[in-house]
């Protein structure tokens, strides 16, 4: 067995903290992976909740491979916060995020984990820094950022500190691609991580498109999941635009190219949500649902990311297949 399947199965049992939208999705991934996973709430509907969300996306595990057929998830729901977290090799934190509220947790939460657990936080935007401030031993967490929805994007973006113990970020990281997932790791501090900086950008840009009346909202969002969203599924943009300099790659790019970005990046806007504008996206938003309500938009959604991961997965393996020598 590799190092990494050893660390990846030194983490037996995953505690969830928080039944939300985000929360559900991890149990639900980490129960498919064969986990004992118990979720803290105290919310009174929390375990139906997790029930219900693992009814709807069970199908959709089991086409990505993620689950078998025949899984039943050990999913312990419960309103003891000691009992969710005491016998946890992980512990997932998904609570909303108010700083002061994660720290109140994570002081409470000390109190009963393990000393060799990993506490993850799938906080969005805050520096680890400020988080470990909610610790008097603060070398077990660290930053465990997943894309909306966990169980379905593969994406986790890892960050440790100066502080964090040598051990916890190779564990955490076998651990994630143990469940299907894709990690990043962020070699400093800042604020919204990778992912949410570069769609912050984007969207920034998108707004000031619709303010400033240069086209619908639904041609916007058209423009982006029939144009740069595709290829952006396949690549990133660095190896995209090295493909777009030809044989001269990246730097033919940029040297072809950096007075128009230039140019491009000056007229960029910097939009504001205020209350106006707000009401001119959720205008524009109307047509381009059409009558769609959130559960078939969410239906939706889920099938086109799962036929473009089968199509990702089918191609990587066929890739994979041709580089084997023939006998």
């Amino acid at each position: 067995m590799s190092e990494r399947n050893e660390c990846a199965e030194g983490v037996a049992t995953v505690a969830v903290i928080g039944a939300g939208l985000i929360g559900c999705s991890w149990a639900a991934l980490f129960a498919a992976s064969g986990r004992t996973v118990y979720v803290y709430d105290s919310r009174p509907d929390a375990g139906s909740a997790i029930d219900a969300f693992w009814a709807s996306v069970k199908p959709t595990l089991i086409d990505l491979g993620l689950a078998n057929p025949e899984t039943r998830p050990d999913l312990r729901v419960t309103d003891s916060l000691k009992e969710a977290v005491a016998t946890a090799n992980l512990i997932q934190e998904c609570i909303p995020e108010r700083l002061e509220a994660k720290l109140q947790l994570y002081r409470s939460m000390e109190l009963h984990t393990k000393r060799d657990a990993i506490v993850a936080t799938s906080s969005s935007g805050f520096k680890l820094s400020d988080l470990q401030a909610g610790w008097s031993a603060p070398d077990r967490i660290i930053i465990a950022h997943p894309f909306n929805p966990p169980h379905l994007i593969p994406l986790v973006e890892l960050y440790a500190n100066e502080q964090t113990a040598k051990d916890v970020l190779p564990r955490a990281t076998a651990f994630y691609e143990s469940c299907g997932k894709v990690t990043i790791t962020l070699e400093r501090e800042v604020l919204a991580h990778v992912a949410n900086r570069l769609q912050a950008a984007l969207w920034r840009e998108a707004i000031w498109l619709v303010a400033e009346g240069v086209a619908s909202l639904k041609d916007i969002d058209t423009a982006v999941s029939a144009g740069p969203g595709l290829r952006w599924a396949v690549m990133g943009p660095h190896l995209l635009l090295n493909l777009g300099g030809g044989e001269g790659g990246l730097r033919a790019y940029c040297e072809q190219f950096r007075d128009s970005y230039h140019h491009w990046w000056d007229d960029l806007g910097t939009p504001k949500l205020t209350d106006a504008t707000i009401d001119k996206l959720v205008s524009g938003l109307r047509d381009e649902i059409n009558g769609r309500d959130y559960a078939e938009l969410r239906r939706e959604r889920d099938a086109k990311l799962v036929a473009v991961l089968r199509a990702l997965k089918s191609q990587s393996s066929q890739s994979k297949a041709s580089l084997q020598p023939q006998s």
